[in-house]
């Protein structure tokens, strides 16, 4: 039972890719051409019209860097702070005393 209806989704799909058919677009009779571009020279070909334009479908890089070459220098690239200590609170803000605990557990 299961093969059967295997083998004849199969043949559906078969049947279906073959039978596109594979000609030139024209428009259809008695039908013009889209109008000519305003900025255009002269009205475009179906061929023209279906061909995307270059920065439709851009070239892939993969390679990012062609050649080694030294890195410039960063100035925000600094070193951490000594010691792994948090670095110093501004000038003028009084810090506060900060701990861990959060009092009792207790139900409300």
């Amino acid at each position: 039972m299961m093969i059967r209806a295997r083998l004849c989704l199969l043949t559906a799909l078969s049947l279906l890719a073959g039978c596109g058919r594979v000609a030139d677009l024209e428009p259809a009779p008695g039908q013009p051409l889209p109008v000519k571009p305003l900025m255009a020279r002269a009205t475009p070909t179906p061929a023209e019209l279906l061909t995307a334009p270059p920065y439709a479908r851009p070239e892939r890089v993969d390679e990012l860097v062609r050649r080694s070459e030294p890195r410039k220098p960063d100035a925000f690239d600094l070193p951490p702070p000594t010691g792994s200590a948090a670095p110093p609170e501004p000038a003028g803000t009084d810090p506060d005393p900060v701990t861990n605990e959060t009092g009792p557990a207790v139900p409300q």
